[in-house]
């Protein structure tokens, strides 16, 4: 099989799943490991481990399944975090994408340096084993790089075949232009051809850039990939609405860091009036997790929302009032207040039922964090937890 690698701090399962859609819709049978989700062809599943990159023998035995199942293109999301555990060793990468690098995880490698550097394992490795040759046809070992990102040249610095370069701002190979960002999607252009991606965000371009750039290298129409962009309605937690009916749109997303969660609120004011207000759900995670983080997403959440929800997210051992309150407090900064736009509800689902209370037609609702996520981890216990069923459950019994 070829093997790609996606590797960054935002935006990596989304770009998996839309590097799935146009090799798919091409014909060409592509599994996916993802944060979010696994894929061998057109079969999906959750993914069930609560960490993107399950351990090494468990890699191996997905990518054995896929190989049995005569899957051609394997694409596996690497973490930092999953590189300095050596859960990549016998995975054959013969291409490396790198989306994006923001200062996230940076307590468990002691320096954003450290952090940097963690991700380039991955463009290293790409030479560790020889050129594969598939059908009679030597396979160009491969880096994509964010060419937006100031990290870009390190990670395109690396050994490899071929190089080609993404971007929005800056010039690169591949370079999106006449963004138009709409209440069903985004378009834009790439030399002279009109693209459409039904997932809402412009963020979102970012990771469907990827998939045209591969898609030109395995030498798929541009029709086909036209078409495999447009096919990918869903990516499980990211930006996925939930629609029970109610006279309010509601989102669930991933966003768990201030960038992802200003891309995500910046998307919502696009599609609602100025009369209508956006109410977002937020919390931070505990573990050991980068203390900063929370109160980052409480500014940003403040600056960017009309109401605000304090809630928990996988506190771990932590509690989780010590996790909120700093949370809550830099939202205050923002000029919220406390029981009129700003509330602290440390039950999750309480504090989902509570911003869907205060939602009013037409406003907008978005949780954050949790994505889809099949568990949470409280006091060291996995405790089910699927925040799009919840929501739906939340949604039906107010409207009952």
């Amino acid at each position: 099989m070829i093997v790609i690698g996606i590797t960054g701090t935002k935006g990596k399962t989304s770009t998996a799943n839309f590097v799935w859609s146009v090799l798919q819709n091409a014909g060409i049978k592509t599994g996916v490991i993802s944060t979010a989700n696994f894929r061998i062809g057109d079969e999906e599943m959750l993914n069930p481990y609560h960490m993107t990159m399950p351990g090494r023998f468990k890699i191996q035995k997905i990518l054995h399944e896929m190989l049995h199942k005569r899957v051609r293109v394997a694409i596996v999301e690497t973490t930092s975090q999953g590189l300095m555990q050596y859960r990549h060793i016998g995975v054959e990468y013969d291409m490396a994408i790198f989306t994006n690098l923001f200062a996230e995880h940076v307590e468990a490698h002691g320096s954003f340096e450290n952090y940097k550097r963690a991700k380039g394992v991955m463009f290293q490795y790409l030479t560790a084993y020889p050129n594969k040759t598939i059908k009679g046809k030597r396979i160009s070992k491969t880096i994509i790089v964010n060419n937006d990102s100031e990290h870009a040249k390190y990670y395109e610095s690396f050994k490899a075949d071929k190089k080609y370069s993404y971007s929005i701002l800056c010039p690169s190979d591949y370079q999106a232009l006449n963004v138009e960002e709409g209440e069903g999607g985004v378009g834009f252009s790439f030399k002279d051809i009109k693209y459409r991606i039904n997932i809402r965000g412009k963020f979102n371009i970012y990771n469907a850039l990827p998939a045209v750039a591969v898609g030109k290298i395995l030498e798929i129409d541009d029709s086909q990939i036209l078409s495999g962009l447009e096919a990918l309605k869903v990516i499980p937690g990211r930006m996925e609405e939930i629609n029970e009916g109610q006279d309010f749109k509601v989102f669930v997303d991933y966003a768990h860091e201030k960038e992802s969660l200003k891309n995500a609120l910046e998307a919502c004011r696009k599609i609602i009036s100025k009369e209508s207000k956006i109410i977002v759900v937020i919390g931070a995670e505990g573990g050991g997790r980068d203390k900063s983080k929370g109160p980052q997403m409480g500014e940003v959440a403040g600056k960017l929302a009309d109401i605000v929800i304090v809630s928990t997210t996988d506190p771990y051992d932590a509690d989780p009032a010590s996790l909120a309150e700093p949370i809550a407090r830099a939202t205050e900064n923002q000029g919220k207040k406390r029981d009129e736009n700003l509330f602290v509800v440390l039950d999750r689902r309480e504090g989902i039922n509570k911003a869907l209370s205060l939602a009013e037609q037409d406003d907008v609702v978005i949780t954050t964090a949790m994505g889809a996520q099949q568990n949470m981890i409280v006091k060291g216990k996995k405790i089910w937890w699927d925040e799009r069923v919840v929501v739906r459950e939340e949604i039906r019994r107010l409207r009952s």
